[in-house]
């Protein structure tokens, strides 16, 4: 990896642009809310997913924000340069997204009773949705071919490090019922169920009316069409949507189109090696 194209911070690396010096500092010193929801994903988990249904939960189903505000204002990264321009604007309780491990967390975090959800993906699925993003997103590295991006995913050459001490980091937080772990595949195959799940953890009681109405407009099909959220206005010299559309499939399991058995193989040794002795399990086969 030419690490001179990414911001290292703590070891980690980060797209330029989006993070420096400042913003990573602003996070540090960020003043976190006890009302304040963060979404918290590896990259290419369901992040924008969760841009689009968490406003909704907590405003009890008003569709403004999805209509009328981009989704990296409506539900700023943590640690981006935008932050310190929006957090001021955001409406309360304030709804915030982070690639960040737990031990990135702001001190202030620590102390807060902040509530987080969780969203893992299948990290096949993970690998494949990063490696066509790497391909349209000009601020990141060319992959190379598949092989070549799954040694660097497995090695945690990617920006935010390894997919496995992002889930370890998280699951060993100890964090009692301040989190809530959900899976990109659970939203998929039921999406009402996912919001209810939502939902109750942050105490916002949504009839099944709402519940249905926030499922609807945050369906797949209705991000892929909305201008706030398909990244359509994030300008073509930061991201190609000729190469690959931002919002490509939305669907779990296309990583049977792209791994060789060897591949696979590999891939499961590596992540089963490396949650060897780990207290959870993951709810998806490596097979």
């Amino acid at each position: 990896m030419s690490s001179s194209m990414y911001v290292e911070y703590r070891g980690l690396l980060l797209p330029p642009g989006a993070h420096n010096a400042e913003s990573l500092e602003f996070a540090q010193n960020f003043s976190v809310e006890d009302s304040d929801v963060f979404v918290v994903t590896y990259p290419k988990s369901g992040t924008i997913w969760m841009q689009e249904i968490l406003p909704l939960v907590l405003n009890g189903g008003d569709l403004t924000p999805i209509q009328t505000v981009v989704n990296w204002d409506r539900v700023p990264w943590l640690e981006e340069t935008r932050l310190a321009q929006v957090v001021d604007k955001l409406p309360s309780p304030r709804a915030l997204v982070t690639h960040f491990r737990y031990s990135f967390m702001p001190p202030s975090f620590r102390t807060s009773k902040a509530k987080v959800v969780y969203v893992m993906r299948n990290p096949k699925d993970v690998l494949v949705s990063s490696y066509y993003f790497h391909q349209m997103a000009t601020f990141l590295e060319d992959p190379g071919t598949f092989e070549e991006f799954m040694e660097k995913f497995l090695d945690g050459r990617v920006f935010f490090g390894k997919w496995t001490d992002h889930v370890k980091s998280w699951r060993n937080a100890e964090l009692g019922d301040r989190i809530l772990f959900i899976t990109y595949e659970e939203m998929v195959q039921d999406l009402p169920a996912s919001i209810r799940h939502i939902s109750g953890f942050l105490h916002r009681n949504l009839s099944e009316e709402v519940i249905q109405k926030i499922a609807e407009h945050c369906s797949f099909q209705s991000m892929k069409a909305n201008a706030m959220s398909n990244f359509s206005l994030c300008p073509k010299e930061y991201m190609d949507s000729d190469k690959s559309p931002f919002l490509r499939k939305g669907i779990a399991g296309d990583w049977k189109n792209h791994f060789s058995s060897e591949q696979l193989a590999r891939f499961k040794s590596v992540i089963t090696k490396e949650l060897e002795g780990e207290n959870f399990s993951l709810p998806w086969s490596l097979d």
